[in-house]
């Protein structure tokens, strides 16, 4: 009967027969013990249990590195001041990685102890697999890798088209928001002629507005497909302008200053979502919508105006401020979202149509009525932009957006249709935008939008929170 020694590579010669003789004396009774084995035989036994050895010491070092690098993913995530136990406690790849060479370990001192029922195994079978079909199989870390990563990825592009497009689950999401625009325009008035071409007689007159609105919204969407949703918002709307304009007391260097603020609840408004096509490798994902917008704000059209300030006739105040647009609008949007991972992009186009109206009065006269209806010009918007996930929370966007609105028109009774001069507007911007998804389920999005013409708001803050139930 012959079994293997533990390895003695290192041990003299007469130490090395000593040793096998005493493991043969253990395995066939030391009265009845067979002839010793040569040298050769000897020699050849030790270098086959080294070679064994030496490859389940390559396992380990495998396995160990596998698992250096798996706590330095976890690290990389956040977790640098978690103690390497814990982030694999964290990390079922971890745990698995960890275990086998655990394993492989225990295999090696046991043999290094002079075990040589565990010696005869092979290395890639360590003696528990014979307990444990499960832990024979072999360890699939880049498989599990790659299913990790492909989920991270998946969240990442959750958090960003939540932003752009709704998930379409079949949950209700609460969101509200909280935005402030500021808006800051100037206006020179002449009255009076030039002489000779170059001398202006007459007045000047210099009038700025300084307007700051505050609109808090809340808005409810709810999922009846995996393609289908619908969403309302209502908005509360603060208004607080000041009007600045010169010649206080017929002098030009006198400047008066009016301050109006008001409030009130603006156009509320109900959407529906559809998606037509789902992203893949040949289309990106196509969102349809069609937002309606009720008039439930107070309108502009009629706000008579007062002179505010008795020793300046130059300053001419409206008696209230509106709150909404006092017409019905339909808005449908097309929107594209295409995934290049780690980057998305979007792009969105949209067409805005207003209800004519008819008004008992829009003159901004006092004493004067003026009964009309009122056609806004319709409205086109063009946005597109780009949105990278930093990780499976946070993430940046970058987008410009335009809107180009046709001139206003006003048809008196019996009268033909007569265009608003100056009605026509260009309001473009730059956006920048992050989201961050908070541990308790709540996704917070902020956008800071900066005015590229003058007919949009110098900047806009926004802040807004949801969360899906």
């Amino acid at each position: 009967m012959r079994v293997n020694a533990p390895p003695t590579a290192a041990r003299p010669p007469a130490v090395q027969q000593l040793v096998l003789a005493i493991v043969l004396a253990l395995g066939t009774g030391a009265a009845n013990a067979a002839e010793p084995p040569t040298e050769a035989e000897t020699a050849e036994l030790l270098r086959r249990m080294s070679e064994q050895l030496g490859r389940q010491q390559a396992e380990i070092d495998t396995l160990r590195g596998q698992v250096e690098a798996l706590l330095m993913q976890q690290r990389g995530r956040g977790l640098s001041g978690v103690p390497a136990s814990q982030a694999a406690d964290q990390d079922p790849a971890a745990q698995e990685t960890a275990r086998a060479a655990g394993q492989l370990a225990t295999d090696e001192r046991a043999q290094q102890d002079g075990d040589t029922a565990t010696a005869n195994q092979p290395a890639t079978q360590p003696a528990v697999a014979a307990q444990d079909p499960a832990a024979a199989q072999p360890l699939q870390v880049g498989e599990a890798r790659r299913e990790e990563d492909a989920e991270r990825r998946e969240q990442e592009k959750a958090l960003v088209v939540r932003e752009h497009a709704p998930l379409f689950e079949r949950k209700f999401t609460f969101e509200t928001g909280l935005s402030y625009s500021y808006y800051d325009r100037r206006q020179l008035a002449l009255s009076g002629f030039l002489a000779l071409d170059a001398i202006f007689l007459g007045t000047l007159n210099l009038d700025q507005t300084k307007a700051s609105v505050m609109t808090l919204d809340v808005s409810g969407r709810y999922g009846l497909t995996d393609r289908f949703s619908i969403e309302g918002s209502i908005p509360w709307v603060q208004r607080d302008t000041r009007f600045v304009s010169g010649g206080a007391g017929g002098a030009s260097t006198e400047i008066s200053e009016v301050q109006l603020s008001s409030s009130g609840i603006g156009d509320v408004s109900v959407a529906a979502y559809y998606q037509w096509v789902k992203e893949s490798s040949r289309w990106p994902d196509i969102v349809t919508s069609l937002r309606v917008r009720a008039p439930t704000g107070r309108h502009p059209f009629g706000l008579k105006l007062i002179m505010a300030d008795e020793d300046n006739n130059n300053l001419n105040i409206p008696e209230d401020l509106p709150t909404g647009t006092g017409l019905w609008s339909a808005t449908a949007n097309i929107s594209a979202l295409r995934t290049y991972d780690p980057v998305i992009l979007f792009g969105n186009l949209g067409y805005t149509v207003y209800r004519p109206e008819k008004f008992d009065d829009i003159s901004p006269v006092l004493d004067q009525v003026s009964p009309a209806e009122v056609s806004l010009g319709n409205t086109i918007q063009l946005s597109a932009g780009m949105a990278i996930a930093l990780n499976d929370r946070s993430a940046i966007s970058f987008s410009v957006a335009s809107a180009f609105s046709a001139a206003t028109h006003t048809t008196a009774p019996g009268k033909e249709e007569m265009r608003v001069p100056g009605s026509s507007s260009n309001s473009s911007t730059f956006n920048v935008g992050g989201t961050y998804a908070l541990p308790s389920g709540w996704t917070l999005s902020s956008q800071a939008t900066i005015g590229l013409t003058p007919d949009a708001p110098n900047f806009v803050l926004g802040l807004r929170a949801s969360h899906t139930f």
